[in-house]
């Protein structure tokens, strides 16, 4: 009967007892946190319950399991031990990274409670995901270790590779030289406030936002719901915009090519009229000037202020949009026309009896294709004809009843 029962105390004692502690751990945290709701912590803690459970559970049963006197645990102590023992290690990794994301994104929750400052808020939350991801990343190596450790063959490996860290520290230095140094520049990035969660960026000729900083690799947010992933060595070694560096306040431009005769100081009131109606503008400065001219138009420069690059862009294309439509509505005269007409036909407008058909064969433009040379003159000027002129020399007189057309000659 003790035999019997003995499996059942151990095995179920260990279950009952973690439900309980964790049962008695949770409602205090509730409690705590209806006392204290400015205190998102104990709110936070209550995620930890599963692992806690996995912690007591394993350590209970690691320290009891051989009193159950099964003889098929007997048998294979050696392994239910070592598994034992792993889960152990594994679960009190989770709990630690658990508690330290709780205590971390507690902490961040006050600042950002407290700060009114959005670009400090977004430094500060880059450095909170870098830490815990370094957090995280120790936790699991020393996890991974310490799990090794317990395989006998593991640790005489542990030992020898200790005798040698020099050589396979140089070795694996070199091997993953592009990996540290993508690392060394997350670090550079989350401390040295060069890039944040949330800023306006332009790299590669793209706008994005910043979604995402690890350790190795930056993720931007394009307009287009598109995600750039690119390594965070880039933003150390080469040149890009952050808009959002100094604050999200931005100034935009949009330009208008108009005719000369454009209303510029009636556009100029419109463009008043429509900034004081739309809720994009941040009311810090704006502006109509004429900044270019050229043969047929002229260039209209509007300069906007918002308080991000979000407004910013939605302020230019209404600008846009709405200065258009008026100047359509009120002034068409004001948009660029091109104007286009007929040009007319020299050799069919002047008199094929006059002397001035004949065209100098000078050296400032090469003979047509259809001209031929002609005998040279009494003054010796060498002149040439068209095929039109004789076709037209050599028409009956009957045809010619109408006068032709006769233009003045050029004055020398």
């Amino acid at each position: 009967m003790e035999n019997a029962l003995r499996p059942l105390i151990v095995l179920g004692g260990s279950v009952v007892l973690t439900l309980l502690v964790v049962w008695v751990a949770d409602v205090l945290l509730r409690r705590a946190d209806l006392r204290h709701p400015e205190t998102p912590l104990w709110g936070l803690l209550r995620r930890c319950r599963v692992p806690l459970r996995l912690v007591m559970l394993a350590g209970l049963l690691r320290g009891g399991y051989r009193e159950t006197a099964w003889q098929v645990i007997r048998d294979h102590e050696v392994g239910i031990g070592r598994t034992l023992t792993l889960v152990l290690i594994g679960a009190s990794a989770w709990l630690i990274v658990r508690i330290a994301s709780a205590v971390v994104e507690a902490t961040y929750a006050r600042y950002a409670a407290t700060t009114r400052h959005a670009d400090r808020l977004r430094r500060v939350r880059t450095q909170v995901t870098l830490i815990m991801r370094i957090v995280t990343a120790v936790v699991g190596v020393v996890a991974v270790a310490a799990m090794l450790l317990t395989f006998p063959d593991f640790r005489a490996v542990g030992t020898s590779v200790l005798a040698s860290a020099g050589l396979i520290g140089i070795v694996a230095g070199v091997a993953a030289q592009s990996t540290l140094s993508n690392m060394f520049a997350g670090f550079q990035i989350a401390f040295g406030d060069m890039v944040r969660i949330g800023d306006t960026v332009v790299v590669d000729g793209e706008w994005g936002v910043v979604e995402e900083v690890t350790l190795t690799f930056l993720t931007v947010r394009t307009w287009d719901e598109r995600r750039l992933t690119m390594p965070v060595s880039y933003f150390t070694s080469k040149p890009f915009e952050n808009w959002s560096r100094g604050g999200a306040q931005i100034t935009g431009t949009v330009y208008f090519h108009l005719d000369h005769a454009a209303p510029v100081a009636l556009m100029r009131e419109r463009l008043r009229e429509l900034l004081e109606k739309t809720s994009a503008w941040d009311g810090r400065a704006w502006s109509l000037v004429v900044t270019d001219t050229t043969p047929s138009t002229m260039v209209v420069r509007a300069v906007v202020t918002a308080r991000n690059a979000d407004d910013v862009w939605t302020l230019r294309c209404e600008v846009r949009e709405q200065l258009i439509a008026w100047l359509y509505e009120h002034h068409p005269y004001a948009l660029p026309r091109v104007a286009t007409t007929t040009a007319p036909d020299r050799d069919r407008d002047l008199d094929p009896g006059d002397e001035r058909t004949l065209v100098r064969d000078d050296d400032r433009r090469p003979p047509r294709s259809d001209e031929r040379p002609a005998a040279p003159g009494p003054d010796g000027d060498r002149r040439v004809h068209t095929d039109a002129r004789a076709r037209r020399d050599d028409a009956p007189a009957a045809g010619r009843g109408t006068p032709p057309r006769r233009f003045p000659r050029p004055r020398s």
